[in-house]
């Protein structure tokens, strides 16, 4: 396959938000609801977006704040990375700061040394559990935003947009290298950009499953969150 069919892509999160689950799930198609603390994993796969073939190399990576740590530096060599929390959990959202803060420096490394910058997208997962709601969507949204993120909610268990998020990923990846190879301009640093606040045409499509307090939820009918 050609190599510029091939991307790499690493998974990060807090631990026990679901970030193997999902993984599991493009992999395998298969979904567990054990928690199995993960220091870290890889696995490949073959999709086919937009007619053509795609070779994708997923690292999970450990969540627990005593693995991170070894977090090697050859996972910041991803060419996109999946930045997981967990609608439920708060914490799990601040939890991000960290890899974000590692991802950062090395995205302002590559565009210094002119290479094509990672591709970032924040993943609101267990969107599934809307009764247990702690991170309501506009709020991920806005958090993914202002650090220049993609930004989807996915359900692992239900299967909704886990494929969507890793054609998303793998869309982006193409466009960067395609900017760069013809010489486009260099991107602002996620840490030195400036984003307007959301307007209210910006937020969420009123299409996501209903949250805490909006009324019964039809999972039938939700298949896809609108992605930023």
């Amino acid at each position: 396959m050609d190599e510029n069919n091939r991307i790499t892509i690493t998974v990060c999160g807090d631990g026990g938000c679901g970030k193997s689950s999902i993984t599991l799930r493009l992999v395998r198609s298969q979904w567990t609801h054990e928690y199995d603390p993960t220091i870290e994993d890889s696995y490949s796969v073959t999709r086919t977006i937009d007619g053509q073939n795609y070779f994708l190399m997923l690292t999970d990576t450990a969540g627990q704040e005593e693995y991170r740590g070894l977090w090697a530096a050859s996972n910041l060599k991803s060419d996109a990375f999946l930045l997981v929390y967990d609608i439920t959990n708060p914490h799990s959202l601040e939890t991000l700061e960290y890899f974000m803060e590692m991802i950062d420096m090395e995205e302002e490394q590559r565009i210094d040394e002119g290479h094509v910058p990672p591709v970032k997208i924040v993943a609101g997962n267990k969107c599934d559990l809307q009764g247990q709601r702690q991170i309501r969507s506009p709020q991920g949204l806005e958090w993914a935003r202002k650090r220049k993120c993609g930004f989807m909610e996915t359900s692992a268990r239900d299967m909704v947009n886990i494929e969507e998020t890793f054609a998303l990923l793998v869309r982006r990846v193409v466009e960067a290298r395609r900017i760069a190879a013809h010489g486009g301009p260099a991107p602002v640093p996620s840490r030195t950009a400036v984003l307007p606040p959301m307007k209210e045409k910006d937020t969420i499509s009123s299409s996501h499953p209903p949250e805490k307090g909006e009324g019964p939820s039809k999972k039938s009918v939700w298949k896809r969150l609108r992605c930023w």
